[in-house]
């Protein structure tokens, strides 16, 4: 089943793209009212590129949570939103559907209510890729706070950068995260980056892997406590429900820093309307996706392409987004081969670094693989080299599939 405005073929494609350049208020007015708002905008763009100044969606009022989660509860509450594959093949694996992820939202999102935190605060988030994640950032969203994900692998430093920067006064975080074989100190490389902080108030901590951590009383929370006590301010008679905040179209969803290889790390503000709009089109767009599919971004949320094809545009379409915590060898080179079978994943999207990494371990971990589902393969991160292309266009899609 498709999408209004999902585009099918080259005639379509090119038809759209005339409409976008020539009158794009009029292509992108069409697009954006299939979305749920709070109040209808005022103008479609208002741009000045002198300041420069430009403004989507002028005046109007919504919260992307909306979108991403309650607008699909009545249809789709049962269907999943993400599943999550553990680290460890072994570990148990966690299905999550829109009801489910509807009932956690709410809960953090009155976690982080009950804690202090109010529309336009800063939230840094620095945790493994687990459901928890996407828990705290929709729930920051909620409740109209600006969520700052970090990448799991960064330094104390780095992290002390980015709080400064973001004037954070808030940190979710795990006690330890799980890469391959390795176990990474979450909260004590958090407990690093705070020495000498004087902005940030509470820490909540997430239990992933048990590692005794320290915990400062009056700062630092069990994420399990919280939850629990949230649960019973959020469920009355098996309803759930945390009403959602009313944003302006240009208030800030969250802050993203680059990596920082180039110079200092610079912060990107990404706003709430055009970025639901642009991932939502993109998203059901370039990997032609349609409800029902399995869409499996092997990226991590720490970066711009988990964010809006893990979290915001798979959900904002009412897709199944699968979340893996782990890396593409380990505890073989057939991790997301094993993966895609096991889910029957019909869309595949990965870097160049990983493809060329996987074929360093030649076919063997392709053996005795169907990978008969996929229908769509992606790559992001960097263009990628024509031997990757063809290595993964016949020996991952079969030449069968879309590139």
């Amino acid at each position: 089943m498709s999408y209004p405005f999902q585009i099918k073929s080259y005639d379509e494609y090119k038809e759209a793209y005339k409409k976008s350049v020539e009158d794009p208020e009029g292509f992108w007015g069409e697009i954006a009212g299939t979305f749920e708002w709070k109040k209808p905008w005022e103008k479609v763009l208002d741009w000045n590129f002198t300041e420069p100044k430009v403004e989507w969606f002028k005046g109007g009022k919504l919260n992307i949570t909306e979108n991403c989660i309650d607008r699909h509860l009545k249809e789709m509450g049962d269907k999943p939103a993400i599943i999550w594959e553990p680290n460890n093949p072994e570990e148990r694996t966690r299905v999550v559907t829109y009801n489910r992820l509807h009932k956690r939202v709410c809960q953090f999102a009155q976690v982080l209510k009950n804690n202090g935190v109010k529309k336009g605060d800063r939230v840094c988030i620095y945790m493994g890729m687990v459901p928890e994640l996407a828990y705290a950032v929709l729930g920051c969203a909620r409740i109209g706070a600006i969520h700052s994900v970090i990448f799991g692998g960064f330094s104390a430093q780095s992290i002390a950068d980015r709080l400064y920067d973001a004037q954070a006064e808030y940190i979710v975080t795990c006690d330890g995260a799980y890469r391959g074989n390795k176990d990474i100190p979450l909260k004590s490389v958090i407990d690093d980056a705070l020495i000498g902080n004087r902005t940030v108030k509470k820490v909540i901590v997430y239990t992933r892997t048990r590692v005794p951590v320290s915990m400062l009383k009056g700062r630092d929370l069990w994420w399990e406590d919280e939850m629990e006590f949230a649960e019973t301010q959020v469920e009355k008679d098996g309803v759930v429900s945390f009403p959602a905040e009313e944003m302006d179209a240009e208030d800030p969803l969250f802050i993203l820093y680059t990596s920082g290889s180039t110079g200092k790390p610079k912060g990107v503000v990404h706003s709430c309307a055009g970025y639901m709009v642009w991932t939502n089109y993109t998203f059901i767009n370039t990997f032609q996706y349609n409800k029902g599919d399995i869409h499996f971004c092997t990226a991590d949320i720490g970066w711009i392409t988990g964010h809006s094809y893990i979290v915001y545009g798979p959900l904002s379409a009412g897709g199944t987004s699968v979340m893996f915590e782990g890396i593409p060898t380990w505890p073989d080179a057939g991790r997301f081969w094993d993966i895609v079978d096991k889910y029957k994943v019909n869309i595949l999207y990965t870097a160049p670094t990983a493809i060329r990494s996987l074929m360093g371990f030649g076919l063997d971990p392709l053996k005795d693989k169907k990978l008969d589902s996929l229908k769509v393969l992606g790559t992001v991160g960097e263009p990628i080299n024509e031997e990757a292309w063809h290595w993964y266009d016949e020996n991952v899609g079969k030449k069968n599939v879309l590139l």
